[in-house]
């Protein structure tokens, strides 16, 4: 596991797919011998969640090679985990596979590929095929996921999407590359010069292959339980919110209906005045100020001394430095 004080270089030495995500980060080559805690600060990347997207992707890589199965769940509820950056990371991600990746590799495939070979077409059919499938499925993520995501950012969730809709319908789109891998191992042509050529494009898809598979585990297991306890903070936040209205709802609206009688009442109360010392401190009689009591409640529908408090403070019939809480 690395930590913020290893030499970032290091992690590329170590394991060069680091590459791809430090462009995806926003993170420029050329930062000498800066630790990843120096070298993320200093392109405005938050290091804790550079360092747990290339451990985790690092750690899968290393698992796949064994023939295991990466498990890693470390990350959920993890609160140190932020969000923009995850979002910002799988954004650039998207637009570097789809603008940068997939025509190189349509590219290298047509230099090595004789077009007038009806096998050669049928592989770049088949790869036509699933660059359009695999571009459906990020164009989904871009148009659902990632504005509900900023929504969630921004304190506006959509109503009509959650994270689990999203996880639930997350599927790998690989089979099709698999058919094109198959095809040009059996393909591979006589000529040397086209087998080199063919050699090296199969290479890129192997590579391409295994960024998609990191890229889907980074997606389902880091981005996915941090958007689950924003949308728990989100909900909480809301819950907050709405019993804050209810309380304060019928008071605000009501506030005008109030005589400055029962507005002294409850001045009195929040000050911790019993019927008897509000009595005495009004010169009204006891009964009075239980009657002034019901009215208020009737019309405030607030019946806690702790919700008249609040009321009183809002209403700015008491300074909140006035008040023991």
């Amino acid at each position: 596991m690395y930590e913020p004080t290893d030499k970032m270089v290091s992690l590329i030495k170590d394991d060069y797919s680091v590459l791809q995500a430090l462009g995806a980060f926003g993170i420029n080559l050329g930062f000498g011998d800066k630790t990843v805690r120096e070298t993320c600060e200093w392109n405005q990347v938050d290091t804790y969640t550079f360092l747990a997207v290339v451990n985790y992707t690092i750690n899968a890589n290393n698992t796949s090679n064994l023939g295991a199965k990466n498990e890693n769940t470390a990350y959920d509820d993890d609160e140190q985990l932020s969000v923009p950056t995850l979002l910002h990371y799988l954004e650039a991600s998207h637009a570097w596979f789809l603008d940068f990746q997939l025509p190189f590799i349509r590219r290298e495939l047509e230099e090595s590929l004789d077009a007038d070979d009806q096998l050669g077409r049928l592989i770049m059919r088949l790869f036509d095929e699933y660059a359009a499938e695999i571009s459906r499925h990020m164009k989904y993520e871009e148009k659902t996921l990632f504005p509900y995501v900023h929504s969630l950012l921004e304190g506006r969730p959509m109503s009509d999407y959650n994270i689990e809709t999203f996880s639930k319908h997350h599927e790998q789109t690989d089979k099709k590359l698999r058919e094109v891998k198959l095809m040009i191992i059996k393909y591979l042509p006589a000529d040397a010069h086209l087998n080199n050529k063919l050699t090296a494009t199969l290479y890129d898809i192997y590579s391409t292959e295994e960024w998609l598979r990191q890229h889907a585990q980074v997606e389902d297991h880091i981005f996915a339980p941090a958007i689950r306890l924003l949308e728990r903070k989100t909900k909480q936040k809301d819950v907050t919110n709405n019993i804050t209205t209810m309380v304060f709802k019928a008071g605000q609206d009501n506030s005008d209906a109030l005589s400055d009688r029962e507005r002294d009442v409850i001045i009195a109360l929040v000050q911790g005045m019993q019927n008897k010392e509000i009595a005495d401190h009004l010169c009204i009689s006891t009964n009075t100020v239980i009657t002034h009591r019901r009215n208020i409640a009737r019309k405030l529908q607030i019946h806690s001394a702790a919700g008249l408090t609040i009321y009183a403070i809002v209403n700015g019939l008491v300074d909140i430095s006035s008040v023991k809480l």
